[in-house]
């Protein structure tokens, strides 16, 4: 994205030029704002469009009737003509500390996913919602009829676009042309979402070459705010049109198809990330025998020049991200990122478990990241990078809780709420807490060489991880693959600002996908204990870590780039070498076998894998009722034994 600075003054006049135009076309489209069964394509050409796509297009034009219709080909053109509309309609500002990097604020009504209006709707209930004990609500999933879901979407779409343009994005999951991606077609009347749909995902003609008259998944997203003669419905014009009263995310698998409507805010409106990755996704892997994971993938390579593949979930905001892109401390190590949020995998025919990042960016959580934290995500933001709610500092940057000791001297701070002259005083946060960068994986400097191989990286070891300041310690390795399954299912962590929950609460969090889930947790459990019934299969080795245990002083381990050492120790199980003992929980480190060498602080080894019978007597009692009341009969038989051996073991061992 963005202008040649070789010429710049000619490009910038170049692109005013054809804005203006562009511009022109759209106010020509339509004068009287009515509705219309002829739309006015002010970009691309309709009739290249497949049959079947195009079909999508009219009907929805229809429904949603925009002003003019837009097809984009994620052409440079395009995106610099993105970045003028966006700028000049003041949803976008440019950072002049930075190389085409932009800010944009939010309406605070519409800052996060909105879990409580997301549904999926399937004709048996049973398919999405686990039969849970006594009328408690789910919490892995909200159902709701076909029937509720029509009437809820034709309260919503219908000339829900008007005054605004239709933009029709082809995009791919994975690369384009693997045999392990999907496509998708979204159509949005935001520009926000298409530049940043540009960004975390592969957009154009080559998407549509790729998918010929294939099946792909059908998006339809609006921010819920048609536009009048007089301006938006409300006469007032807005640089962040949404509608949070009427916010709906739904997901219609029969129809391979979302319909969001109201947000315009990250997972909402951005229909390729969680919505297609993960809910959707996981219906279409579980249908066609692979995964859909909320997983990290990272390669590892020892100092021997060894390399191995990672896959790793961890809830939102759990630091997922500064693993992915991790500085080793332990001499010889180099650990390169090949995605840091989602992972689909799929076994190949030598039975060897392979992954590919379905993304072509990362979506990250600001606060929190720095320089100490995360320098890799901090050099890859600097340049072509949309971020969200963060704050403003005086010289043209970015600022977020973390960056204390980046501020410039002398610089001053505007909130993320256009507070100016900000200071800690005010007790609120300089950059909301679930701000965003949104910047591409390539320019990652420690992207991994493989990140886009069609087909896939080989993993060699799944890891699950999350908040647990008490108890858990720092990594273990489940028995075998059923445990495994097992230690994803019971998977804890304090909540995160992602969401609508208070932080600082320790929540489940199975797989780190309770947001996600397309179908029911316990058909999921089911899909996943199956690979083990086939012995062909290479099952990857099972961990689970947790860095946030936490002490009279704080946290017990440093974290960052010393995580490393425990990486190293996985690697070399995963080899096979003999440095691990058996205990209540799983296979822990022997003692001494964590590499410690150079570590600049002291490490209270014993504590971080204390097992306190007391806790764990409590984990089990609530992990039990927890599958009662949550999952109920669909529990599968081998997740019951499971957390019957565990509770053995606790009460023999510890």
């Amino acid at each position: 994205m963005g202008v040649d600075k070789v010429n710049t003054q000619a490009a910038s006049s170049s692109i005013d030029m054809f804005a203006t135009h562009y511009l022109k076309e759209v106010a020509c489209s339509s004068s009287k704002l009515q509705p219309k069964s002829n739309y006015r394509i002010i970009y691309g050409n309709l009739n290249r469009l497949p049959k079947q796509v195009r079909f999508y297009v009219e009907e929805n034009a229809k429904v949603c009737q925009p002003e003019a219709i837009h097809i984009c080909d994620g052409s440079e053109k395009e995106k610099d003509l993105l970045l003028y509309i966006l700028q000049k309609e003041g949803t976008i500002k440019p950072l002049a500390k930075y190389e085409n990097c932009w800010l944009a604020n939010t309406d605070p009504a519409d800052v996060a996913r909105v879990e409580s209006r997301t549904f999926i709707s399937t004709e048996e209930r049973h398919d999405t919602i686990t039969r849970t004990k006594g009328g408690v609500k789910s919490m892995l999933a909200n159902w709701m009829s076909p029937q509720d879901t029509e009437e809820a979407l034709h309260a919503r779409f219908p000339g829900c676009m008007m005054g605004r343009t239709m933009y029709v994005i082809p995009f791919s999951m994975g690369p384009v042309g693997s045999p392990l991606s999907k496509i998708g077609i979204e159509l949005t009347d935001s520009a926000y979402v298409v530049a940043s749909m540009g960004i975390m995902t592969r957009i154009g003609q080559k998407v549509l070459d790729t998918l010929k008259e294939g099946e792909f998944v059908k998006c339809l997203h609006s921010v819920g705010k048609p536009v009048t003669s007089t301006g938006v419905a409300d006469g007032i014009k807005e640089s962040w049109p949404c509608n949070p009263k009427d916010v709906m995310i739904a997901h219609l698998p029969e129809r391979n198809e979302i319909c969001s409507f109201g947000s315009g805010y990250g997972g909402n409106s951005l229909l390729g990330k969680k919505c297609f990755a993960l809910r959707l996704g996981s219906i279409l892997a579980r249908r066609e025998g692979w995964l859909a994971e909320h997983m990290l993938i990272m390669g590892v390579e020892n100092p021997k020049g060894e390399k191995k593949y990672f896959a790793a979930a961890f809830p939102s905001a759990c630091g997922k991200t500064n693993l992915a892109m991790m500085e080793p401390t332990l001499p010889g190590y180099k650990v390169t990122c090949v995605g840091d949020d989602i992972a689909w995998m799929r076994f190949d025919k030598n039975g060897q478990l392979r992954a590919i990042n379905p993304e072509a960016g990362f979506f990250g959580v600001a606060p929190g990241t720095s320089m100490k934290t995360n320098p890799n995500a901090m050099r890859t933001v600097m340049k072509n990078t949309i971020f969200t709610n963060v704050a403003e500092t005086s010289d043209g940057g970015v600022y977020w809780e973390g960056m204390e000791d980046e501020l410039p001297d002398n610089a001053t701070i505007t909130s993320w709420l256009g507070e100016e002259e900000w200071s800690k005083s005010t007790e609120k946060p300089a950059a909301h807490p679930n701000s965003r960068f949104c910047t591409p994986a390539g320019q990652c400097p420690i992207i991994d060489e493989q990140w886009e191989s069609p087909e896939g990286v080989p993993i060699e070891g799944i890891i699950f991880g999350g908040r647990r300041p008490e108890g858990v310690p720092l990594v273990y390795e489940a028995f075998d693959w059923n445990h495994g399954v097992f230690v994803g299912a019971a998977l804890k962590s304090e909540a995160t600002a992602a969401a609508e929950h208070k932080a600082k609460v320790v929540m489940h969090d199975p797989f780190a996908m309770r947001p996600f889930f397309g179908y029911n947790f316990g058909h999921y459990l089911d899909h996943w204990l199956s690979f083990q019934d086939n012995n062909k299969l290479k099952l990857p080795k099972v961990f689970h870590v947790n860095w946030f245990r936490k002490g009279p002083k704080g946290f017990l381990w440093p974290g960052f780039g010393e995580n490393s050492r425990v990486l190293d120790w996985m690697f070399r199980r995963v080899n096979g070498e003999d440095c691990a003992i058996k205990s209540a929980v799983g296979l822990i480190p022997v003692p001494g076998s964590i590499d410690l060498s150079g570590l600049k602080e002291e490490v209270d080894m014993d504590e971080l894998f204390r097992l306190p019978k007391d806790f764990w007597q409590s984990e089990v009692r609530e992990l039990k009722n927890y599958f009662e009341e949550q999952v109920g009969e669909d529990l599968p038989v081998n997740i019951q034994r499971e957390l019957q051996k565990l509770e053995q073991r606790v009460q023999s061992e510890l």
